[in-house]
C-alpha cells in the first residue's frame, strides 16, 4: 500500500486530489492509503515519516507547504513531495527541498497522473527498507537500513552508526535484533548490533567496519565468521 498525505487547506481541491487518486487506483491496480491535512502545521503536528508522497499546496493560511517541507526534510529525506500551486515560480523555489515536481492549479486529471506516476517510478527505483527512529523527549527521523553501519547500546541508549552520522535513539538492542533479523544483521556482543553488508573484515577478536573495530564476544567468533561467509558467498540474503 502507498501512502499519501494531502496538505490542502482549499476543501474543493484536497476533494478532487482525493478523488484522482482513488481513479488512478482504480484504473492502474494501484492501493492508496490517503491522509488529509488542512494546513502545513497540521501534517508537522502529525509527523512521523510514515507517508510515500506528499501533495503539498504552497499558499496556505498558518504554515505555507515551502517551510512545511523544509521542516519535513529536517527528518525525512526519502518521501516524494509534488507541490500544489497556483504560481509556478513559487514552485520553482521546491528544489531547495528535492520536491520531485509541481502541479498548477486548476489541476487537470492527465497533468496529475503524470507527476503521479513519475512519482511511482522514483519510489521503485531507489527503493529501499527503511526504519523509524524515535528520540527521547520527542522527535523522530526515518533510516535506510542499509545505511546503517552497527548499532550500539551505551547508558540504555542505543546509538546508531551510519553513514550520514551517528542518532541516538531510545530501544533495546535486544527488540532491534529481533526488527532486523530478517537483514543481515548479526550480535556480535551484548553491546554491538552489526550490519554483515558493511564488515570489512575481522581481526583477532574484532570486526572492522569503516575503519572501525568492533569488539567480538569470544563465544559469537565462531558464529560470526560462519555467518559472514554465508552472506559473502550469497546464502544469506
Amino acid at each position: 500500500m502507498i501512502s499519501v498525505a494531502i496538505v490542502e487547506d482549499e476543501a474543493a481541491c484536497a476533494a478532487e486530489l482525493r478523488q484522482y487518486l482513488e481513479r488512478y487506483g482504480e484504473e492502474s491496480g494501484e492501493d492508496f492509503r490517503i491522509s488529509l491535512f488542512t494546513d502545513g502545521e497540521h501534517i508537522l503536528s502529525h509527523y512521523e515519516a510514515q507517508y510515500d508522497i506528499i501533495l503539498m499546496d504552497i499558499k496556505m493560511k498558518y504554515l505555507d507547504g515551502m517551510t512545511a517541507a523544509e521542516e519535513i526534510r529536517k527528518s525525512d529525506p526519502s518521501v516524494i513531495i509534488i507541490f500544489i500551486t497556483n504560481m509556478a515560480q513559487y514552485a520553482i523555489r521546491g528544489y531547495s527541498v528535492d520536491a520531485l515536481d509541481y502541479v498548477l492549479k486548476p489541476v487537470s486529471y492527465f497533468a496529475f497522473t503524470q507527476r503521479l506516476q513519475r512519482a511511482l517510478k522514483r519510489m521503485r527505483f531507489r527503493e529501499k527498507k527503511y526504519m523509524t527512529l524515535r528520540f527521547r523527549g520527542g522527535g523522530v527521523r526515518k533510516l535506510a537500513i542499509d545505511d546503517i553501519y552497527f548499532i550500539e547500546v551505551l547508558n540504555h541508549d542505543l546509538i546508531f552508526h551510519t553513514k550520514d552520522g551517528e542518532y541516538t535513539a531510545a530501544g533495546t538492542l535486544r527488540d532491534m535484533e529481533e526488527k532486523l533479523q530478517s537483514e543481515s544483521f548479526f550480535r556480535c556482543n551484548k553491546c554491538y548490533l552489526l550490519n554483515l553488508r558493511h564488515v570489512d573484515g575481522i581481526r583477532l577478536d574484532s570486526a572492522v567496519i569503516n575503519g572501525v573495530s568492533v569488539q567480538i564476544s569470544r563465544n559469537r567468533k565462531a558464529a560470526l565468521v560462519s555467518t559472514l561467509s554465508d552472506y559473502i558467498s550469497g546464502a544469506v540474503k
